[in-house]
């Protein structure tokens, strides 16, 4: 764990937060979840600077109780669950060159913060990653089963679709942060299957291109209520515990 130390931002890098808000949110604002739209208002997310966690778990904890922290870059699964099951996220601060605008490979603050921090407003969501730590913790040794969590954890946090009023919505944090994969997402261009827990674990991941197939849901209620489903899959594969 590190601090966020606002004071070093600089200029540019609130210039960069600011052209990065200001064109994600005009992208992604007819098109993501309602949620995730009420989250950025709750948390007073705006263009004008870079959000102070400080500020942001103080907002955080009185709408979930959740909060985030401040990490260097990629962190093990095995305490990115442990600190998800302490109903903590994990967010970088630091934020892309402004050549890198449209993409880049590891998650930046913008992924983290713009992209994920709204949905931890929304305690479908809270609930859903903290029932899903509790089934990795157990399980934690375990790679095959990790591997299968990460995999729902992607078609699903980082890159899920839902069914809104007979619309198709975004909440998954990898579309709503990348200005090509909003479109892309939607567009014509890939499958769009229903969600199935079951094929999602059996199905690898894309890290560096956009997704070949989405998995929809017909409503965020269906996030929790897979995890009896997978508990029970892996108790019946692995035993009560990891291997």
């Amino acid at each position: 764990m590190i601090s966020q130390r606002y004071e070093l931002y600089t200029p540019v890098e609130q210039h960069t937060w600011m052209l990065l808000f200001e064109r994600q949110l005009k992208a992604v604002e007819q098109f993501a979840y309602r949620n995730f739209l009420t989250g950025i208002q709750q948390l007073n997310f705006t263009a004008l600077a870079i959000p102070d966690f400080d500020d942001v778990n103080e907002r955080l904890r009185n709408i979930t109780g959740w909060s985030i922290f401040a990490v260097p870059g990629l962190i093990d699964n095995d305490y990115f669950f442990e600190k998800i099951h302490q109903r903590q996220f994990a967010a970088t601060t630091w934020i892309r060159k402004p050549e890198n605008l449209d993409y880049l490979e590891e998650p930046d603050m913008f992924h983290d913060v713009f992209g994920h921090v709204p949905m931890l407003t929304d305690q479908y969501i809270c609930d859903y990653l903290f029932g899903l730590s509790a089934i990795a913790k157990k399980y934690m040794t375990n790679e095959e089963v990790i591997e299968a969590i990460a995999r729902l954890y992607w078609y699903t946090i980082e890159f899920g679709l839902v069914k809104e009023n007979d619309q198709l919505k975004i909440y998954g944090a990898g579309i709503l942060s990348s200005i090509g994969e909003t479109s892309y997402a939607l567009s014509d261009t890939p499958a769009r299957v229903p969600f199935d827990v079951m094929q999602i674990i059996d199905t690898p991941y894309i890290k560096d291109s956009f997704q070949k197939q989405y998995f929809v849901l017909d409503d965020m209620q269906q996030l929790k209520e897979c995890l009896p489903q997978l508990s029970m899959h892996f108790q019946q594969a692995y035993g009560n515990g990891a291997v």
